[in-house]
């Protein structure tokens, strides 16, 4: 409106603008109240107070709260009654479960919907009763129809591979798997092969690595329970290998990060789908990998369409990392096995893993070295710039790592202390590609359109790895390939999520749990996807990783829905595909520069 009313004007004179939605506009009142109430103190000789700094909301949000099953779902059918065999219940009367159906349809939530995607998908549902969308396939006495035709085409296929069984997990639980090549590149090391996989629960056991630093001190090079007799050479490595290794063919090639936001197989079908060549699992701690946790396992998961697919690994240590590299190479399907050098994270790095291996280079070594006997596959490893932000360490490290073995290295143009501010170095990432040589290097860091990713293969680099531009527009491997910038509309988006829920209740379940948990990845990439500017919106092309959108109207509402940074506006778009949240439904995004209510 060109006339400005009395409380328009009143408005400009707080410096409040309109363009700020209403939740930031609240929040600027109070903070010029405030101000105003401590002037008038100090008029009416009060002590003068310290205005408060408005701090940058930055890092974790650590201490969120945590939605679990009974929060949501008061009473559960028990899985044996699910599954048909309710006498065959380990627990009997001591369940805690339901057994009686007619009792659990009385309590159980409304349906969300009249078609099940895994019964449209695969002819059958095997969540049954408890599916969310049970009345697409529930016949007379609650029987579960199943479309013989459509099942017979999925029958004996194997959608997902890498599952951990349970012979090899009771494997692992009683230590009886056989690490031999592990334990003759141990030997080797002149050490007497430890116990590395669960240790004994008790108050008085002794850490099971000792020297590792305490919280709130910087790593130190620990003590590690190998006892080296001398470096080893690539002749002792060679001999150790039992076979050649396969080659890495991905020259030139989009490579999508191994991404811990967003529920990672279900994203990486998503970003499979639009273009990505190169997909890797979310990062796995090898320690409790040994353990035969199938939290930890799942992060292994491979969908049958991923070509190239690799998984990472996170440890200290290289007792643990050689014995879970060389389980690894019996027990999954992998095309290239990568350690993450580069986590910046506080857990990781004060336990001596992640970005701190940089400080630690006999450690890297012999995890790099053993690792590499033991593996059937290349090994790979991502790293940072450095630890701290302006002393660059990487340019040293990669001549060392193509002499250990390693068949390529992803470099993040950041160091630890920077974790994503500011921009990434790309001009020192050309320099650590041309000392790479001949060994491959991906650079990583800011690549939200083709200009940039264009500009990153300029800087001599074997490929580029794309992770929060990902997260931000997954189409952008498609816009790459096709060197054009796709203004897509908000039902085009829609269609996106649309297909992502699906594939996230093929994953993990259409029962209620797995529709709170395919909710709750959902939500956790809207707090990137808002981050998106359409293009016909935009001013200059393209648009910035690091700039951040100011609060605008799209061209029609769900453009508007989909670019508010409001969690409130997140979950209405999660209840328009999931149906309606639980009573005291709560979520707060992982990251606190990403929301605000």
């Amino acid at each position: 409106n060109e006339e400005a009313g009395p409380e328009d004007e009143e408005e400009e004179s707080v410096g409040n603008d309109q363009t700020e939605p209403p939740a930031k506009r609240a929040r600027l009142d109070e903070s010029v109240k405030e101000g105003e109430s401590q002037e008038d103190a100090e008029e009416a000789g009060g002590e003068e107070k310290e205005p408060a700094e408005r701090k940058r909301a930055r890092g974790q949000n650590k201490s969120r709260p945590c939605m679990k099953p009974n929060h949501y779902e008061k009473s559960r059918l028990c899985p044996s009654v699910t599954q048909g065999c309710a006498e065959k219940c380990y627990f009997g009367s001591r369940c805690r479960f339901l057994h009686d159906i007619d009792e659990y349809m009385a309590v159980k939530p409304a349906d969300l919907g009249q078609n099940c995607v895994l019964f449209e998908t695969f002819g059958k549902c095997i969540y049954g009763v408890t599916c969310r969308f049970a009345q697409a396939h529930l016949g007379d006495g609650y029987q579960n129809l199943i479309n013989t035709d459509l099942a017979k085409q999925w029958e004996g296929k194997s959608l997902v591979r890498n599952n951990l069984s349970k012979d090899l997990q009771h494997q692992l639980r009683k230590k009886k798997f056989s690490f031999e090549k592990a334990d003759e590149y141990l030997r080797h090391l002149g050490q007497e092969v430890p116990n590395c996989t669960a240790p004994e629960e008790g108050p008085g056991d002794a850490p099971e690595h000792p020297g590792l630093p305490e919280e709130g001190e910087d790593p130190k090079p620990a003590r590690s329970p190998i006892k080296t007799t001398g470096p080893v050479t690539d002749e002792d490595t060679v001999k150790l290998r039992l076979c050649e290794k396969k080659k890495l063919e991905i020259q030139g090639k989009l490579y999508l990060a191994p991404l811990t936001t967003c529920g990672n197989l279900p994203f990486r079908r998503i970003c499979k789908r639009f273009g990505a060549d190169v997909t890797c699992g979310e990062m796995a701690v090898c320690t409790n990998l040994l353990q035969g946790q199938s939290s930890e396992w799942a992060l292994l998961k491979r969908h049958h369409t991923e070509d190239v697919f690799g998984v990472q690994l996170e440890g200290a240590f290289p007792d643990t990392m050689t014995k879970c590299a060389e389980l690894l190479n019996q027990t999954i399907e992998v095309d290239f096995v990568d350690i993450n050098v580069g986590c910046p994270i506080d857990l990781v790095y004060k336990k001596g893993g992640g970005c701190a291996l940089m400080t630690r280079s006999n450690k890297f070594e012999q995890i790099v070295r053993g690792m590499n006997s033991v593996l059937d596959v290349p090994l790979t490893v991502k790293i940072r710039t450095g630890v701290q932000e302006k002393i660059n360490v990487a340019h040293k490290i990669i001549p060392k790592i193509r002499e250990w073995g390693a068949s390529m290295v992803t470099l993040h143009g950041r160091s630890r202390e920077q974790r994503y501010t500011k921009v990434a170095d790309w001009d020192y990432i050309a320099e650590c590609a041309k000392i790479a040589c001949p060994m491959p290097l991906f650079g990583n860091g800011d690549i939200l359109s083709y200009e940039d990713a264009n500009r990153a293969m300029q800087m001599g680099v074997s490929g580029v790895m794309i992770a929060r531009g990902a997260l931000i527009k997954p189409w952008i491997f498609t816009e790459i390939k096709e060197q054009r910038h796709w203004d897509i509309s908000s039902s085009e988006r829609f269609d996106i999520l649309k297909d992502f829920t699906n594939y996230g209740l093929e994953h993990w379940g259409s029962d209620t749990q797995g529709v709170e948990k395919t909710r709750k990845f959902l939500l956790e990439w809207l707090s990137f996807l808002c981050r998106y500017i359409p293009v016909g919106l935009l001013e200059h092309l393209p648009q910035k990783i690091n700039e951040r959108p100011p609060y605008y109207m799209g061209r029609d509402y769900l453009e508007t829905l989909m670019a508010s940074q409001n969690v409130d506006d997140w979950i209405k778009i999660s209840e328009l595909l999931l149906g309606p949240v639980p009573a005291n439904f709560t979520f707060l995004p992982k990251h606190k520069a990403n929301s605000y209510r």
